[in-house]
C-alpha cells in the first residue's frame, strides 16, 4: 500500500485543517488536549458543528447523507480531528447502530432514524451486556415477548455508557428462549422514555458517572421497532461489533497522545534529569511508537477493504486487541513519567470548577483518572481474550 498522500489528499487535508481551525471552540479543544471531562453539552455542541458542515457521516453512503469520502479521506479526517483535539463524535448512533439500520432495517426505519442520528436529534446508547452475559453475550437473558403489535421487554443491561443522557437504546433481547442461544435473539430499538425503564448510575473509582445499569420492567416496544427479522439479531449484533472494534483502535488519538507523552517525559524529572533521557524509559517509548506505526498501516488496510464494499471482518479483532493495548500502555507510561505527582485526585479541576490543579501540575492531575478509565478498553466491545478466539478460528483456522 502506498502511504504517501496524493496532491488531492493533501488539498483535502488542508480543507479539513482550515475547517477545524475556524470551527473548533477553544474551550472544547482545551478540555480534550488536557484530559478534562466533557459534558453532554460539549459532545452535542461539537456534533452539531460538524453536522452543519455535512461531515458527521464520514463513512456513510451519500444516499443516506454521508460524505462519500474514500478510505484515505476518512483516515485524514480522523487523524486531523485527533491532532486538533476535537471531542469524539460518539459512536453509538453514527458508527454502531446506523450501519445496522442501513444494512438490515426497512425503508421507513431508515427514513426516520438516519437523519436524526446525523443531526444528533437522538442520543443513542447500547444495550448489549448483562450481568453474567458480557464476553458470552449470546447467553443474554433480557426477554421480549410478543403481544399483538408490541413486545413486552423484561430484564437488565449493564455498563451502558452515557445511558443517563440517552433518548434511544439499541438492544439485544431474547425472543425465542427455546432456540439455540445465538438463534433466539432479536434487535430492538427502544425509546428510553418508555414507562418501565429505569437507569441507575454506576459510579467508577474516579467518581465519574460514565456507565449505568438499565432495567426493563414490562416495557412496551412497538413491533415496528424490530430491525430486520425476529430471531436474527445475532447476525446484526456481530455486524455492529465489527464496526465498533475497528473504531476502538483510535490510531489518530494514539498518535496525539504519544506526542503528549513525549512532552510530559521531557518536563518531568527523574534523578534530576528528564525521564525521557532515561534509556530504559526511552526504549519503552520507542517501542510504543513502532507499535502505533504498525497499527496505522493495519487500520488503513482494513478501512480500504471497506471501501470496496467489504465490511470489517475478523481483522477488526486484531485492531481491537492492538489498539486497546496501545491505549493502556500510553496511560501507563504517562503515570510513570509524572510519578507521585499523578496521585492526588482533583475532581474539581477535572470537571472545570477551577482553572488549575491544586497541586500546581495541570498536566499530571488528570492522569490517574485517565489511567484507571482506560483499564476498561481491553474488555468492552468484546474482551481481548474473546478477540483472540475469533482470530484463531476465523483467520488461523484453529
Amino acid at each position: 500500500m502506498d502511504l504517501d498522500y496524493s496532491a488531492e489528499d493533501l488539498a483535502f487535508r488542508d480543507q479539513v485543517r482550515a475547517f477545524l481551525e475556524a470551527n473548533l471552540p477553544a474551550e472544547l479543544r482545551h478540555k480534550v488536549l488536557n484530559h478534562l471531562r466533557l459534558s453532554k453539552e460539549d459532545y452535542v455542541r461539537w456534533h452539531k458543528i460538524v453536522a452543519k458542515q455535512g461531515w458527521v457521516g464520514a463513512n456513510w453512503p451519500v444516499e443516506y447523507g454521508g460524505t462519500g469520502w474514500n478510505a484515505v479521506q476518512r483516515h485524514i479526517w480522523d487523524e486531523e480531528c485527533a491532532r486538533a483535539g476535537t471531542p469524539q463524535i460518539l459512536p453509538f448512533g453514527v458508527n454502531m447502530v446506523a450501519p445496522v439500520i442501513m444494512a438490515f432495517a426497512n425503508e421507513a426505519q431508515k427514513r426516520h432514524y438516519l437523519p436524526r442520528i446525523l443531526n444528533c436529534d437522538d442520543w443513542w446508547c447500547q444495550g448489549y451486556s448483562e450481568p453474567g452475559s458480557g464476553s458470552d453475550l449470546a447467553s443474554l437473558k433480557t426477554r421480549a415477548e410478543r403481544q399483538g403489535d408490541h413486545y413486552i421487554v423484561n430484564g437488565q443491561k449493564t455498563w451502558t455508557t452515557l445511558g443517563q443522557y440517552a433518548d434511544m437504546i439499541f438492544c439485544l433481547v431474547r425472543t425465542d428462549p427455546a432456540a439455540r442461544k445465538q438463534e433466539g435473539i432479536s434487535f430492538l430499538l427502544i425509546d428510553m422514555k418508555t414507562p418501565g425503564i429505569t437507569v441507575r448510575p454506576i459510579i467508577m473509582l474516579d467518581e465519574d458517572h460514565e456507565v449505568n445499569e438499565v432495567f426493563f420492567d414490562n416495557v412496551k416496544v412497538p413491533v415496528e421497532n424490530l430491525v430486520g427479522e425476529e430471531n436474527k439479531g445475532w447476525t446484526y449484533a456481530k455486524y455492529l461489533l465489527g464496526h465498533e472494534r475497528t473504531g476502538i483502535a483510535a490510531v489518530g488519538r494514539a498518535k496525539r497522545e504519544l506526542q503528549f507523552l513525549k512532552r510530559l517525559a521531557s518536563t518531568h524529572l527523574k534523578n534530576g534529569r528528564p525521564i525521557l533521557e532515561d534509556p530504559v524509559y526511552a526504549a519503552k517509548v520507542a517501542s510504543l511508537e513502532i507499535e502505533i506505526m504498525a497499527l496505522e498501516i493495519t487500520v488503513l488496510k482494513v478501512v480500504s477493504a471497506e471501501g470496496v464494499k467489504k465490511g470489517p471482518g475478523p481483522e477488526a479483532s486484531m485492531l481491537k486487541i492492538k489498539g486497546t493495548e496501545i491505549q493502556q500502555l500510553l496511560t501507563e507510561l504517562m503515570v510513570e513519567a509524572v510519578g507521585p505527582q499523578g496521585l492526588p485526585f482533583d475532581r474539581g479541576y477535572l470537571e472545570g470548577e477551577h482553572d488549575h490543579a491544586v497541586t500546581g501540575d495541570d498536566a499530571a492531575a488528570p492522569l490517574a483518572s485517565y489511567y484507571f478509565n482506560f483499564r476498561k478498553t481491553s474488555i468492552y466491545g468484546g474482551s481481548n481474550e474473546i478477540q483472540k478466539n475469533i482470530i484463531s478460528q476465523m483467520i488461523l483456522g484453529l
